[in-house]
């Protein structure tokens, strides 16, 4: 398959601009004859619905929560990026693409790049706009902080909850369409399948959580905007109902997937702390500008740390990452602490985590500025450990995170299906192989504020003369009906082991093979590995309940069924990638101090996976990357 990104002519600076203005447009009147179904109410999905209602399309918001403000970007913590230089410490939209290009290895677009960063000039107008209550100097003027990976101060934030902040501004936008009638908001309903008539994307099955109803719903466009599926290594950051289901059943209906094994292990997560666990709690990256990271010099160490002198500390970032320290990238940061923790220099009631301090910044700044930054981390930290912060220091963990990989979508944000869109962390188009921090919130509002309704409309142009997508067609039937044979297969196996230890099992796996170092050894391990898995859990899962009711369990092994495919394509797209890159590090390819080698010459490309049925291997598309404004150089943070 030949894959055409549809990247604009022109230089650089001036693709966005010429795609507007040669974008086909529909005019107020006809947009109300063109539907559209958004699948996710996070700030990607209920940014882009509120912007297409405001435009006159009629739309069908969609999500399993309770409500959209329940969507996981309430999660996201420390900020979101902007290049406004507010500093004046030299930042511009050139840097921040630059920034952002290294940080993913320079296994990027550089096209998409670049207006991600042009396009943080307007999102935090748009966001003061909604009343997002953005930190503030004395006088008044928007305050910023620095994240990993650069060396200047682009990042907006409110205290610790800056993905809550930007959710609700989008949640009021979205709800004021649902008032006026444009949206029309869907909550507690799950997507099970994507509807392909004619060769586009025409609608979606969705099942009803309260009730167990299996629904049909057409339109002229699809869009997901349903996050990442780093909870396929069951403990991760995310909440437990993040799932991949939506993007991977779009998947076996004809969108590639694009890097699949290319998930980001953030270093500064709670440390498991026992079986029991369901999900590990982030800690915002925000912290890293104030806390200082160290492991004791002396392996199994028992002294409180109070009591570990300064020079019995190994402030190993600093070491090993002079220039950027301990606001070194995340895929680098995790990595680190993973090594020292492998070595015998963890710390904690399982070793099994670094100290994260902040008795300099508190005796430079005092507890109250401290307080006033972070207060409500340093809450949640004792709420949740019983210990305080401002006393001793915290202590972290890597912890699987966020799905640089994703749908395979073009300039566009299309995927290879027409008429299916993938925004947010559902496609896998700006962050390359390791995102910096603040990016995700960015990506996901600037997708849906101002590149969807560009993009979106310039394929509804030519829908204007189609008329209503009606689901009386052979092909919504057969979805429906391939949805409730996987739901009344779930329910009749009545075996002896429940989803939750078949999806734990799998994240071990996962984490262990295919986490963050791989082998070529260990991932052909894991794919037999994760066939055998698959093969126990349709023969001895037990779901309880039935498929026509509220069924949590039966939710679950949806999901789970979908993890263990996502799990085997991890594996492949890590096995075929013979180079180190980001968060992708194969131990085969590394340099003599323990840092990635990457291999241009020959995976200088994006994997974008074909599914080709169960149980064969899937086919590998590539995509090749072409830099011109900048050359990949060898990615050092020393």
């Amino acid at each position: 398959m030949i894959l055409d990104s549809k990247i604009p002519q022109g230089p650089l600076e001036h693709k966005w601009d010429n795609y507007k203005k040669k974008a086909k447009l529909v005019n107020p009147a006809n947009r109300k004859k063109l539907d559209v179904i958004v699948v996710g109410t996070g700030l990607a999905g209920s940014s882009i619905a509120a912007s297409l209602g405001e435009m006159g399309y009629n739309v069908k918001a969609f999500c399993f929560q309770d409500s959209p403000r329940r969507a996981h970007s309430v999660a996201a913590q420390g900020g979101v990026n902007a290049a406004k230089n507010y500093k004046n410490d030299g930042d511009s939209v050139y840097r921040m693409f630059v920034d952002t290009l290294k940080g993913g290895d320079f296994r990027a677009r550089e096209a998409n790049v670049y207006r991600m960063a042009e396009c943080s000039l307007n999102l935090i107008d748009q966001a003061v706009a909604q009343g997002v209550p953005f930190g503030r100097e004395y006088g008044g003027y928007l305050n910023n902080r620095s994240f990993g990976g650069v060396q200047v101060s682009r990042t907006f934030y409110a205290r610790g909850q800056t993905g809550q902040q930007l959710l609700l501004g989008a949640y009021q936008a979205l709800m004021r369409q649902v008032g006026k009638g444009s949206v029309q908001l869907f909550s507690r309903h799950e997507m099970l399948d994507l509807v392909i008539v004619d060769g586009k994307a025409r609608g979606i099955i969705v099942r009803n959580l309260d009730t167990g109803e299996i629904e049909r719903h057409a339109a002229h466009a699809v869009v997901l905007a349903t996050g990442g599926y780093g909870k396929i290594y069951y403990l991760s950051t995310l909440a437990m109902g993040c799932n991949g289901s939506a993007i991977w059943r779009a998947h076996k209906k004809g969108a590639l997937m694009a890097s699949p094994s290319w998930i980001q292990v953030h270093p500064t997560s709670l440390p498991q702390s026992g079986d029991y666990q369901s999900k590990l709690t982030l800690m915002s990256e925000s912290l890293r500008n104030d806390g200082r990271i160290w492991v004791p010099l002396k392996k199994d160490e028992n002294r409180l740390p109070n009591d570990i002198p300064e020079n019995e500390r190994d402030y190993y970032l600093e070491r090993r990452y002079p220039a950027f320290g301990n606001l070194a990238p995340r895929d680098i940061s995790s990595r680190a602490a993973k090594e020292r923790i492998d070595a015998g220099f963890g710390i904690g009631p399982l070793k099994n985590a670094v100290y994260l301090d902040f008795s300099k910044a508190i005796k430079e700044q005092g507890k109250d500025k401290i307080s006033e930054k972070y207060g409500n981390l340093f809450d949640m930290y004792l709420k949740i450990t019983g210990y305080d912060a401002y006393k001793e220091p915290m202590m972290i963990s890597p912890s699987a995170h966020f799905s640089m990989g994703g749908l395979w979508v073009d300039y566009e944000l299309m995927t290879t299906v027409p008429g299916l869109f993938a925004l947010g962390e559902a496609n896998f188009a700006d962050h390359g192989a390791n995102r910096l921090g603040a990016n995700s919130l960015l990506q996901a509002s600037v997708d849906g504020y101002f590149i969807a309704p560009y993009t979106i409309a310039n394929y509804l142009a030519d829908e204007i003369h189609t008329g209503k997508i009606s689901t009386d067609s052979p092909e919504f039937e057969s979805a429906e009906n391939a949805v409730k044979n996987q739901i009344q297969s779930f329910i009749t196996i009545k075996g002896t082991k429940t989803v939750d230890y078949f999806h734990k099992t799998l994240g071990k796996l996962l984490y262990d093979y295919c986490g963050l170092a791989r082998n070529k050894e260990g991932l052909e391990y894991a794919i037999q590995e994760i066939r055998k898995l698959k093969q126990e859990f349709y023969k001895d899962v037990r779901v309880s309940g039935q498929g026509d009711q509220m069924n949590s369990e039966l939710e679950k092994a949806g999901r789970v069924a979908d993890y263990f495919e996502i799990g085997e394509l991890m594996c492949y797209d890590a096995l075929t990638r013979n180079e180190s890159c980001g968060a992708h590090f194969r131990e085969e390819f590394q340099t003599p101090d323990g840092e990635a080698m990457r291999n241009d010459a020959e995976y200088q490309f994006i994997s974008a996976w074909a599914w080709t049925g169960e149980n064969t291997e899937p086919e590998l598309n590539r995509e090749p990357l072409v830099f011109e404004e900048i050359q990949p150089t060898v990615r050092s943070y020393k």
